[in-house]
């Protein structure tokens, strides 16, 4: 997702900048790694250009280096966080929404006022999911017996079994969450044992400066949300992974780059980064507890006006082997160009970013979770590429012990709870699947399928769906009149009517295939074509 940083329709940039710095709050401390490296003779056959470049005493100066000695645990309570749930405007205002945060299902409503409520996903009365139920004068109804559900508190208002004179048990109450609406995005906070702590709701300043405009959008994505971290905070891979994705990245252009760490805390860790030919690192990279991370830029212009750029990755862990995200771009000034492209474009580009990586990312995910070690025994990573990756995996070793489950570079803890599995499809996005299916025939429907763009980010984004029910309807339209015009054609026999009925099925015929188009740009996953380079 990195590409999209530098996507020259997004953010426009002048050729000779100059960089604003973040105060180093101290010197990363360095180790040397006593790993060796295997089939070296191998690797120089095959790549006999490339020289790994070695120390005296024989260990490998192009390798992360490593810590040698005791990994020291801090305090960390996976539930004592807040989590990105939802992007505010793309909470439905007319159903129920399920989620999940690690194997925690919750249900996202908003009531009659419009204030946005949070619950177990789950009935006090036999266990049925509140995400599969209705509102109704904006409370929330199970449509297993019709328990209503109200308020912040949870309260259980109507049972319709109940006898007249009968009063409802303090124990139908369901279970609430915390949430909060914070720059757009809604956040949850998971325990009930520690009162929620406000201050650890993240604020991204760029996105606060005026002027600054963002695009937002949310994906749902098939692997571990640790491995989507580490792919998100992984410059190196993306002039090979996203070759010639709509002209932001040139496989030509992979080269060493140079990382430089100037903080690390019990929260997380940041720095700058950048290509290595250009000597200071231009980029800033900020992961911060418990899945939030950030890229930041600021250039100064010709006339000494500063414009900050961002990334913005929102990660919120959705069980074993699954994760959500929410991605959000934005600058203080952006590229002429852009205004020409409507938003779903970019959003359908961030969908084809994700397709192009997600071969190796579950198969990466399966791998991880098959061979049951931390990573410093299956990765190799390297200095000018892997140090975030390195940074991350060694801070999953002090709040590993905190989280259900984690893979650190040197320590691991694997599931104890069996992984979710969803046998029919639920809720909101059920009633979506249902009611506009992405592909098929004449009322084919689709069960949700994490593989598919349309169940991936469509269903989660209003903008998306409206523009998908839009061009479905046009192109339908369109084929009708090309239909038509086509008869007609054939019908009439005075030349001058048989060519203005041609005309409009050709235009109208062309018109259905822009839109049949747009539809696929949304809906169809993209495929690699492998070829000999």
């Amino acid at each position: 997702m990195a590409v999209i940083l530098h996507h020259p329709l997004l953010f426009h940039t002048t050729k000779t900048p100059s960089l604003h710095t973040h105060t180093h709050t101290h010197k990363p401390t360095l180790f040397r790694t006593t790993r060796t490296l295997l089939n070296c003779a191998a690797a120089a056959v095959a790549a006999p250009q490339q020289q790994i470049s070695s120390s005296s005493d024989g260990t490998e100066d192009v390798l992360v280096e490593e810590q040698i000695g005791r990994v020291y645990p801090v305090g960390y309570d996976w539930t004592e966080e807040w989590y990105p749930l939802y992007l505010t405007k793309d909470v439905p205002d007319d159903a129920p929404l399920g989620l999940t945060v690690f194997d925690k299902q919750v249900v996202l409503y908003r009531d009659g006022n419009g204030d946005l409520q949070c619950y177990e996903d789950r009935c006090p009365h036999r266990l049925a999911k509140l995400s599969e139920g209705q509102i109704v004068d904006g409370r929330l109804e199970c449509l297993y017996h019709g328990w209503q559900f109200e308020g912040n508190e949870g309260k259980c208002v109507k049972i319709p079994q109940l006898p007249a004179n009968a009063k409802i048990p303090r124990s139908a109450c369901t279970k609430t969450y915390e949430i909060k609406d914070s720059q757009g995005v809604v956040w949850i906070w998971m325990s009930h044992k520690t009162p929620p702590n406000p201050s650890k709701i993240p604020w991204f300043e760029n996105f606060a400066r005026p002027g600054f405009k963002d695009i937002s959008t949310i994906h749902e994505l098939p692997y571990d949300h640790s491995i989507l971290l580490e792919n998100l905070m992984d410059p190196a891979h993306v002039p090979i992974s996203h070759d010639r994705t709509d002209w932001s990245a040139k496989r030509e252009d992979a080269q060493p780059l140079l990382f430089k760490v100037t903080e690390r805390t019990e929260r997380g860790f940041a720095g700058f980064w950048g290509r290595e030919a250009d000597k200071t690192p231009q980029n800033f990279l900020r992961f911060e507890a418990p899945c939030n991370l950030q890229n930041n830029r600021e250039i100064v212009d010709k006339d000494g006006v500063t414009n900050y750029f961002s990334g913005l990755f929102l990660c919120r862990p959705t069980g074993q082997g699954k994760s959500m995200l929410i991605v959000r771009f934005g600058s203080t000034k952006r590229s002429p160009l852009a205004k020409f492209f409507p938003e779903w474009y970019f959003h359908q580009n961030a969908g084809k970013v994700f397709e192009q990586d997600m071969g190796f990312l579950s198969s990466q995910n399966e791998i991880l979770y098959k061979e049951k070690v931390p990573t410093k025994d299956l990765y190799l990573n390297l200095r000018s590429s892997d140090t975030w990756v390195a940074e991350y995996r060694k801070w999953m070793d002090k709040v590993g012990h905190g989280m259900p489950y984690h893979f650190g570079h040197s320590t691991i803890s694997l599931p104890v709870e069996p992984a979710v599995v969803e046998h029919a499809p639920a809720g909101f996005v059920a009633s979506i699947a249902a009611s506009s299916p992405a592909k098929g025939g004449i009322g084919i429907k689709y069960a949700p399928n994490l593989a598919n763009r349309y169940f991936r980010h469509v269903v989660h984004c209003k903008d998306c769906r409206n523009v998908v029910k839009a061009f479905e309807a046009w192109k339908n339209r369109l084929s009708v009149v090309a239909a038509l015009s086509l008869t007609f054609a054939i019908l009439f026999n005075a030349r001058q009517w048989k060519a203005l009925f041609l005309l409009a099925a050709a235009l109208s015929g062309g018109g259905a295939y822009v839109c049949s188009t747009a539809v696929a740009m949304n809906t169809t996953n993209f495929i690699r074509t492998h070829r000999r380079l």
